[in-house]
């Protein structure tokens, strides 16, 4: 069955939003040249956020999450949102283009593209007899473990909408140019962050036989997590354990009395994310106990797995077929609090491609968070083609 056919919404209403998107589309690459040079960095985004507004033409908005707004099109009654993001990178620009940022922060994560592409899609849904109602999310902090799309979930402002769904879409150099992945079930990782401290008794390095070292049981752990997330969760199960941070003492000749170590936990499955944490907890204080040590193992726990929802992706690659856009494949470890929405509704995360037509990284240029990331303009048209196609295809999929 067509996931386009007999559900309230047709090629018509299409026809006509993609011409009055293409209308908008020199203001909404006008807006991207604008926030790129003045980027916001996570929780400072108000310049942003009103700058965006002034661009609709300062309709009225619903500030969340602090520095967030909720824009909201058509009829009264259940709705449909489209998400994009606030925040830059504090990193410094090398791309060298006219409009680079003028700041010590920049949006190495293509975020400039996705407002820029909201804009496109919202302005020009001004004057059209719209089936179900269009909710602009505007999230700030997504580049920060305080996500913006936590504080907006706790504060139920979606429900105040009737929200039937949510979707973003995201550029990603790993695929095709052209191309985009928008596939049902988990496709980012979640993510928590982890602490270890080792403690033994510090002492003298001259004398190591009178002291406990913690830093060879800490190095020890640091191997022995590997073989733990490895030998519990399933191999067809995507599961990193990157321990990235080590520090034992600040000089040479000291055994410290304590190591730490700090590092990343992320799985696609949710039933695998508490059974690794308990497996690698019992490593770290059984290898510690074993070599004359104590040990701590902490979490702090960050976004859930992202999981697409099947029936929406169903509808919403309907439509992309339809705007000429190929399915890619993508799926990866990397972690979007995007995520955070689906514990209300159904949500989906679509990956527009940036990448070389035969899809090798190698031959993409810059990736996500490189300091020389700048997707062309052209590319704020196919983002926004992919929200539309998210929007009817939850419209046509009786969302």
């Amino acid at each position: 069955m067509d996931a386009k056919s007999d559900q309230g919404v047709g090629d018509d209403l299409a026809g006509r939003w993609r011409a009055e998107l293409e209308a908008s589309l020199p203001a909404a690459i006008a807006l991207r040249r604008e926030i790129h040079a003045e980027p916001d960095i996570s929780g400072l985004e108000e310049p942003t956020s009103q700058r965006f507004l002034r661009a609709l033409g300062n309709p009225p908005a619903e500030v969340v999450a602090d520095t967030g707004r909720l824009v909201r099109f058509g009829p009264p009654g259940p709705s449909i949102g489209l998400r994009a993001e606030l925040d830059a990178l504090p990193i410094t620009e090398i791309s060298g283009a006219p409009y680079a940022s003028t700041r010590p922060a920049m949006h190495a994560c293509g975020h400039d593209v996705h407002l820029a592409a909201l804009f496109a899609v919202l302005n020009s849904a001004r004057e059209l007899d719209l089936p179900l109602g269009l909710l602009g999310v505007l999230q700030p902090r997504e580049e920060t473990g305080a996500t913006g799309a936590g504080d907006i979930v706790a504060g139920n402002h979606l429900i105040d909408h009737e929200l039937r769904a949510l979707v973003a879409a995201h550029v990603q150099p790993q695929v095709p140019a052209g191309q985009v992945a928008s596939e049902g079930g988990p496709v980012n990782a979640s993510v928590d962050e982890i602490d270890i401290v080792v403690s033994g008794k510090g002492g003298h390095g001259a004398y190591p036989h009178l002291a406990v070292d913690p830093v060879p049981v800490l190095c020890r752990i640091v191997l022995a997590l590997q073989e733990a997330a490895r030998s519990t969760v399933n191999p067809l199960h995507a599961a990193v354990v990157s321990i990235t941070q080590l520090q034992g003492s600040a000089a040479t000749n000291v055994i410290p009395g304590t190591a730490t170590g700090a590092g990343t936990v992320r799985v696609m499955q949710a039933s695998d994310r508490t059974l690794l944490h308990e497996r690698l907890a019992r490593t770290v204080t059984s290898i510690a106990e074993a070599h004359g040590c104590t040990a701590k193992y902490e979490i702090r726990r960050g976004s859930p797995a992202l999981v697409n929802d099947q029936r929406l992706a169903f509808g919403t690659r309907a439509w992309l077929d339809d705007f000429g856009f190929p399915a890619a494949s993508f799926a990866s470890c990397g972690s979007d609090d995007f995520a955070n929405y689906g514990v209300q509704l159904p949500i989906l995360m679509q990956f527009v491609g940036t990448g070389s037509p035969a899809g090798n990284p190698e031959m993409s240029g810059p990736m996500l968070h490189d300091p020389a990331f700048l997707p062309g303009d052209h590319v704020v048209q196919e983002v926004a083609l992919a929200l539309l196609a998210g929007y009817l295809g939850a419209v046509s999929s009786a969302f």
